[in-house]
């Protein structure tokens, strides 16, 4: 009997046997959970753990939502609890709170609790604050989001290294040694496709007359924007190359004599338009170009860099601002 009397008695009071355990259960698992009802409006029962989940609010027990809260934000609790009644399985939302300047979140499963006749009377309502955890969330995606941030730096880093390894720092193009091994295996690609490719020698005319005319840097300058101009007329599969002072190479990757001519033409027309603004005043500046291709013109690399040469030093016998095509070798039938 007496143990009975133990049972009985701890059962909150309010509460059928049934709501009891529901409520001892959600609080065993840190939730605080409330009962609403739904005639008045008011708090009928406020766990421990509900009491303190709103920072700077008043005991829950005894209070409306109103008493609690502001308008807007009263309205939203009033709305789901009317949304849970209409379900027979309970609902969730997540609910946005403000309480003396701070914002919490919580995550909230409403269940209506009806009488013996089926009417919905009360809503108990389990929430959970998710604020902490939501911050510690943000924390650690604008964490992962810096790492990754520094990743793709530290990878842009590591391009730029790459990068002035084989450009010069001045025209922004290729040196050397990178011409020099990408035209061995666009001369590999050529022989075993049976395609050509074209190498453009060009050189900026009258260099020694802008130096001692504008000054030492202004050949810098020159440098830059032909360098600027050579990138804008070439292709990602080109090659254009500084190969040191007023001396410059392009490969023109699976391109023939004809549209090299083209394209060359077009960018020596450009240079002698062009104007390099530089300390005040304004610099023009043309070149002179030759155009070899593999294999119309030369049967080898060596072969091909020479006519390419031998065909800039014609245009600027010719004056300069001008683009000489090699000449076609005719190998006699056997």
């Amino acid at each position: 009997m007496n143990e009975m009397a133990d049972s009985l008695a701890t059962v909150t009071p309010g509460l059928s046997g049934m709501e009891d355990a529901l409520v001892r259960s959600l609080e065993q698992l840190g939730a605080g959970v409330l009962i609403k009802h739904l005639g008045t409006g008011r708090y009928e029962y406020a766990s421990p753990a509900a009491r303190g989940l709103w920072p700077g609010a008043r005991d829950p027990l005894g209070a409306s939502d109103a008493e609690l809260f502001d308008a807007v934000q009263a309205v939203a609790l009033r709305a789901a609890d009317q949304q849970a009644v209409s379900l027979s399985s309970g609902f969730a939302a997540e609910h946005r709170l403000e309480r003396q300047g701070e914002r919490r979140e919580y995550m909230v499963w409403r269940q209506a609790l009806r009488d013996a006749d089926g009417q919905a009377s009360r809503v108990l309502s389990s929430w959970q604050d998710l604020t902490e955890a939501r911050k510690r969330e943000q924390q650690l995606q604008a964490a992962l989001q810096q790492i990754e941030e520094q990743q793709l730096a530290n990878a842009e880093l590591r391009r730029e290294m790459q990068d002035n390894q084989v450009r010069d720092n001045v025209s922004g193009l290729y040196h050397r040694a990178h011409f020099e091994e990408q035209l061995r295996r666009e001369a590999d690609l050529s022989s075993r496709e049976q395609r050509e490719f074209a190498i453009v020698s060009v050189a900026v005319d009258g260099m020694d007359d802008i130096r001692q005319t504008y000054g030492a840097d202004s050949c810098e300058r020159v440098v830059e924007a032909l360098g600027r101009l050579l990138r804008a007329n070439t292709r990602a599969m080109d090659s254009p190359c500084r190969l040191g002072g007023d001396r410059f190479v392009v490969l023109l990757s699976g391109v023939g004599l004809a549209t090299a001519h083209s394209r060359m033409e077009h960018l020596r027309k450009q240079c002698s338009q062009h104007i390099v603004a530089y300390n005040g005043q304004q610099i023009p500046f043309t070149v002179s170009m030759g155009i070899a291709s593999f294999p119309h013109t030369a049967g080898s690399v060596e072969e091909l860099m020479r006519s390419a040469d031998r065909s800039m030093a014609v245009s600027r016998e010719k004056g300069g601002n001008h683009l000489t095509l090699a000449s076609i070798q005719f190998v006699p039938a056997g």
